[in-house]
């Protein structure tokens, strides 16, 4: 058996290593950030910007995306590193994991040019315009409705948790075209922009805070969107809705790992709990590194996401429970802190724990993954 990386693609993760030590933003120059994940300062625009230029931002992509048409191992080797030194690659994250990736996958050639093409650069920042009122984990119930009128859509509705929306240039945004049709058909995706007139975004706190703006309700009112920003074909929005959601878990699942990886670094006075957080670290790790090779149906896609999201939070009650009281305001520094961190880590174990709850609700609920595991894996009745 063999458990290292063959010598390529441990050169590829040396040349990238030797990338970031030479061109990662000084402490002096990477400013404060604001809590949206779709505001971008300067400073991290010129470093997305960077990593594009030099094919290091998407690599498995070719290099007019941003990437040097890398294979799945290399690729690893590059979430790897990113990982181990906590450096976010994009402080867009929906734009660049979810948005770009969708229309590099079902956009047209020009949707690819004047929207991809700008998200990936950092020249514009998204946002994904999914869940609904009613109609959270179960998009297939969504009633933003889209009238197709000549050559533009007319789009009237509400979407919430929209994170980032009130930052965002563009939204990919979910909606009903063929009321008639069964509710997992007549779906389609438009890409808005949010300066259209009729959009209209609300950003709110969440349970950490009124000071911690990152969703929104968006509404939408007699918006005219031209049928050039359909993103594939009319109706079948389903499809792009699994794409789209495929990559959202699978950037969640980095993401959980890298949380476990925290949590590990203060649970050695608790041998059985520190024995159950590699456990898990390592479960998700392999089953990652099997769907990153090439095993990425949306089945086994909700398999990563649900232990993950399970995991953290299991793990970080547990943390809570173990300091007592002093966990309600002691901070938690669980992670390494440098100034590529997309937030610092420094709140209490118990905002910790809190913060936990969105892991399980975001990229689908526990339940809508534990369902989807239950009849596509398991072949349980529905």
């Amino acid at each position: 058996m063999r458990l290292t990386a063959d010598p390529e693609v441990e050169e590829f993760r040396a040349e990238f290593s030797a990338f970031l030590d030479a061109n990662l933003p000084s402490e002096q120059e990477a400013v404060p950030r604001s809590k949206s994940s779709a505001d971008m300062p300067e400073w991290a625009r010129r470093w997305q910007r960077t990593l594009f230029d030099a094919g290091w931002l998407l690599p498995g992509q070719p290099p007019e995306y941003g990437g040097r048409n890398a294979t799945l191992a290399q690729q690893l080797a590059h979430l790897e590193e990113l990982s181990r030194r906590r450096i976010y690659h994009s402080f867009n994250p929906q734009g660049l994991g979810i948005i770009a990736a969708s229309l590099l996958t079902f956009g047209t050639e020009e949707q690819k040019r004047r929207w991809a093409l700008p998200i990936l650069r950092a020249e514009i920042t998204a946002a994904l315009g999914m869940s609904e009122p009613g109609a959270g984990s179960d998009l297939a119930g969504l009633r933003t409705r889209a009238v197709l009128a000549g050559d533009h859509f007319v789009v009237n509705g509400q979407k919430v948790w929209t994170s980032g929306a009130h930052d965002a240039d563009v939204l990919l945004t979910f909606v009903r075209t063929d009321p008639e049709a069964p509710k997992h058909k007549g779906i389609s995706v438009l890409l808005i922009p949010t300066d259209t007139e009729g959009v209209v975004r609300r950003p709110f706190g969440s349970i950490t805070g009124p000071e911690d703006l990152d969703f929104n309700e968006v509404f939408f009112t007699d918006v005219r969107v031209p049928r050039e920003n359909l993103v594939g074909p009319l109706n079948d929005g389903w499809r792009v809705a699994n794409g789209s959601l495929g990559h959202e878990r699978t950037m969640l699942w980095i993401s959980f790992a890298e949380r476990l990886e925290d949590l590990v670094r203060d649970a050695a006075s608790d041998a059985e709990w520190y024995a159950t957080l590699l456990m898990d670290l390592q479960a998700l790790r392999l089953l990652g590194y099997r769907q990153l090779g090439g095993d990425q149906s949306p089945a086994q896609i909700s398999v990563l996401k649900l232990l993950g999201s399970e995991a953290v939070q299991h793990a970080s009650l547990h943390a809570l429970e173990e300091r007592g009281a002093e966990g309600l305001v002691h901070p938690a520094f669980t992670a390494p802190f440098n100034h590529m961190n997309h937030e610092p880590f420094i709140s209490s174990w118990f905002e910790r724990y809190v913060r936990s709850f969105a892991g399980t609700i975001a990229g689908g609920t526990s339940e809508i993954q534990r369902n989807i595991i239950a009849e596509r894996i398991l072949g349980l009745p529905r």
